[in-house]
């Protein structure tokens, strides 16, 4: 039987996606494409145990598997778990070696993996021959490369992939108590840093921005873990209407934070992300380098905006080193904000 023609419904599916909270974000679409094509099938998502409160709030996903939780029982046990699972089969979305490794010996019948990776030729039994580096589609749209196996023909335009961005909810989480007052107020997250994930813009800038921002009569928090508070915490504006919640929340309280903003400004981040699905502004500050651009990597959802200083900037397109993202004004995002 061709896997085009096999009907997954009341099948069980996983989703292996290993790697970072944007990354993940932009691969939960497919998971709702599968289960509007074939809504009696489950399916599992594989991921980090810290993207976990992220995949949790998507309505399309059945159940979740901590890999760094399943990584530390014996080899014996990751397979017994795995099959376990009964499952029919598995999309490797994020080529990760010791996962493909499992799956194939805990038996999953179908296992997908794009052709790039050479232990797939070991590991997987359909393996789609596609390219992320050079195209021109966003990161969200090559995912749903690998679904082509289930009966897709035609990869979702950008539009048709952000209307699933409406499966991501939020239930009302418990802030710090030097937070709560924020709630029902007007007010915009600052995320400077990416943990290296991305180009970022000057911490200066972000600091002139939250006093523009504080003149217009909004709060300002600035987000973040506490390693990357320690970059800039002595710099934030000391006014009572700036905060500095970096190393103070955890996921399920960033989402709703985020969701309660006025707008959020990063780089191609996994906040930037989340605003994006929350249908937060989300004002994404990028380099025209291929492949880390916006068209690859902007965030989803109807009030996103990316911003770039110069769309062709010649040592960007040459692949030069070049920090033009550095000249984005202030005042270009500020209007973007008030707007």
């Amino acid at each position: 039987m061709k896997e085009e023609t096999k009907d997954w419904n009341g099948k069980h599916i996983a989703i292996s996606r290993t790697d970072s909270i944007g990354d993940v974000l932009l691969t939960l679409p497919i998971t709702a494409w599968l289960k509007e094509k074939y809504p009696t099938c489950k399916i599992t998502f594989f991921c980090r145990n810290y993207t976990a409160p992220i995949v949790k709030h998507y309505e399309s996903v059945d159940d979740i598997v901590k890999i760094d939780d399943l990584l530390t029982l014996p080899k014996k046990e990751q397979i017994d778990a795995i099959e376990s699972l009964n499952l029919d089969a598995v999309v490797h979305v994020f080529p990760k070696k010791e996962l493909a490794k499992l799956f194939k010996k805990a038996l999953v019948p179908t296992r997908i993996g794009t052709s790039h990776r050479l232990f797939h030729l070991n590991t997987c039994n359909i393996r789609p021959n596609f390219t992320r580096k050079k195209s021109p589609l966003h990161e969200s749209q090559l995912n749903f490369e690998l679904i082509r196996p289930f009966g897709l023909s035609q990869i979702p335009s950008l539009e048709e992939v952000s209307k699933y961005t409406s499966s991501f909810g939020s239930e009302k989480e418990e802030l710090p108590p030097e937070f709560d007052s924020l709630i029902g107020k007007k007010y915009v997250i600052l995320h400077p840093k990416s943990q290296g994930s991305a180009r970022e813009w000057p911490i200066e800038k972000y600091i002139e921005l939250a006093k523009q921002l504080i003149v217009k009569d909004y709060e300002v928090v600035f987000t973040g873990t506490e390693q990357e508070g320690k970059l800039f915490r002595k710099e934030i504006p000391t006014d009572a209407s700036s905060y500095d919640s970096t190393g103070k929340l955890n996921i399920d309280q960033l989402i709703w934070l985020i969701k309660n903003a006025s707008g959020l400004v990063a780089c191609s981040t996994g906040p930037l992300h989340i605003a994006g699905f929350l249908n937060t502004k989300a004002i994404g500050l990028f380099s025209p380098r291929i492949p880390i651009h916006p068209g690859r990597w902007k965030p989803l959802g109807k009030h996103s905006t990316p911003l770039i200083f110069d769309s062709n900037c010649e040592k960007c397109m040459a692949k030069k080193e070049c920090d033009c993202i550095s000249s984005i004004s202030v005042e270009t995002v500020l209007n973007e904000i008030l707007k």
